[in-house]
């Protein structure tokens, strides 16, 4: 459904450090650095469907900011995976949010792993394993 995902950064370098690191847990190579016709600065990390994940500096010059109540959902391949993404983004410079990496029981989704952190720009990710 969704062609790429893209959340802003104030430190290039930085995200792409972490998200290397990150990403690398899921399987995904280092990212493609893009020059925008605007002159800034893209990280593209794709994904083998064809969908990317991409880090840009803002186009308009403005700080990057966070929206409230948006999350970047990354699906792991297990319950151990959603640990280590979790772990990993917090040992490369997010922070934990939200109830510790485990199981949530929904009616409508049966149990999903989850694990909440921030990247350090304080956008909001997931890593997401369905069981079952």
């Amino acid at each position: 459904m969704l062609f790429h995902t893209m959340v802003g950064s104030n430190d290039i370098e930085r995200s792409k450090r972490f998200y290397d690191t990150l990403l690398g847990t899921l399987g995904i190579g280092e990212a493609i650095l893009n020059m925008a016709d605007s002159g800034h600065t893209r990280l593209i990390y794709r994904g083998e469907d064809g969908t990317a994940f991409i880090v840009s500096q803002p186009i308009d010059d403005k700080p990057a900011t966070v929206s409230n109540g948006s999350t970047v959902a990354f699906q792991c391949g297990s319950p151990e995976q959603v640990q280590q993404f979790h772990d990993v983004a917090v040992a490369a410079g997010g922070t934990s949010i939200e109830a510790p990496p485990g199981p949530r029981h929904t009616a409508s989704m049966g149990t999903l792993e989850l694990a909440y952190v921030r990247d350090p720009d304080g956008n909001k990710l997931c890593g997401i394993h369905r069981s079952g």
